[in-house]
């Protein structure tokens, strides 16, 4: 009998060999729970009772969301979030990028990592630490808007008109650091002699940003801008935490991931929820492209 160590492979089969622990564990926690969460999409289904309880419904699980008065304010509310937080990320991230790298060099590191420290730190310890910034009594937000502006306590957390703003500028507040190394690290690429020509021409700072820098960092703001979208479309923790997991008051800051969490934890519909997770991938993928399409035209007529 053989032992094991005198099996011998030929050649060819050796870089599938290295490979395999990444392909098997990407096909156990990977491929099987995407396609296992496709089949439950037809299929209602209650944890509690076992497999054998899964029944074939068809469409009916996409008919029932597409009909859900909850998942459309859900995904409303996600887009309003992903728009509200995504477009001052890069509208803040861009001029200060270009700032710290014009006229902080030597402290550019430190500033940096003093911006990217939220993105790093725990989202469940940041969540927190803003519910205890947005509180009404005793939050440190009403605090300085009572003593600088006069303004009277907000009900940050409690009302529908605030709740949502306040999550947006926490999601604000943890992505900026991110978006401003992606825009430094871009800014490192722009040849310094086309600045050095537009100075000998005469050009002003603000032409140099527009005509040079703005269309060499338009990879990264097309690479950004497109992270933003697909996980704008995703938040979750954020609102969550915020809301207790309920989605606030008037479910105002229910996310589309909020409600699949609760459609399958709280309403025990996985069938449900897996039906919504299917459509949200619709829309993450069609405003990729339709984010793809808009860069790819604009680069097509400079």
């Amino acid at each position: 009998m053989k032992r094991l160590s005198d099996l011998q492979l030929p050649p060819r089969w050796a870089p599938y060999v290295f490979i395999s622990p990444f392909l098997l564990l990407f096909a156990v926690f990977g491929v099987f729970p995407l396609a296992f969460s496709l089949y439950l999409a037809f299929q209602s289904w209650e944890p509690t009772s076992g497999l054998r309880a899964m029944q074939w419904v068809g469409w009916e699980n996409f008919r029932f969301a597409l009909g859900d008065e909850w998942f459309w304010k859900s995904l409303g509310n996600t887009l309003w979030l992903a728009v509200a937080s995504g477009v001052p990320q890069h509208l803040v991230a861009i001029p200060l990028a270009v700032f710290i790298h014009d006229h902080m060099p030597r402290l550019r590191d430190g500033v940096v990592g003093a911006y990217f420290l939220p993105y790093i730190t725990s989202t469940v310890a940041v969540s927190l630490l803003f519910t205890s910034m947005f509180s009404t009594d005793y939050g440190l937000i009403n605090h300085g808007l009572h003593s600088v502006f006069g303004i009277a306590h907000v009900d940050w957390l409690n009302q529908p008109v605030f709740l949502r703003p306040a999550i947006a500028m926490l999601i604000f507040w943890r992505y900026l650091g991110f978006c401003l190394v992606l825009y430094l690290a871009a800014l490192q690429t722009i040849p310094k002699d086309l600045y050095e020509a537009a100075r000998l021409d005469g050009a002003s700072e603000l032409q140099q940003f527009f005509y040079i820098t703005l269309p060499g960092l338009k990879p990264m703001i097309f690479f950004g801008v497109t992270l933003s979208v697909i996980g704008g479309l995703q938040i979750f923790e954020e609102p969550f935490i915020l809301t207790g997991g309920k989605g606030g008051t008037d479910q105002a800051g229910m996310t589309a991931a909020v409600y699949l969490f609760r459609m399958a934890f709280d309403f025990n519909d996985f069938g449900g929820a897996s039906a919504m997770s299917w459509l949200l991938f619709g829309v993450v993928a069609a405003l990729t492209w339709a984010t793809n399409r808009v860069f790819r035209d604009r680069r097509g007529a400079s």
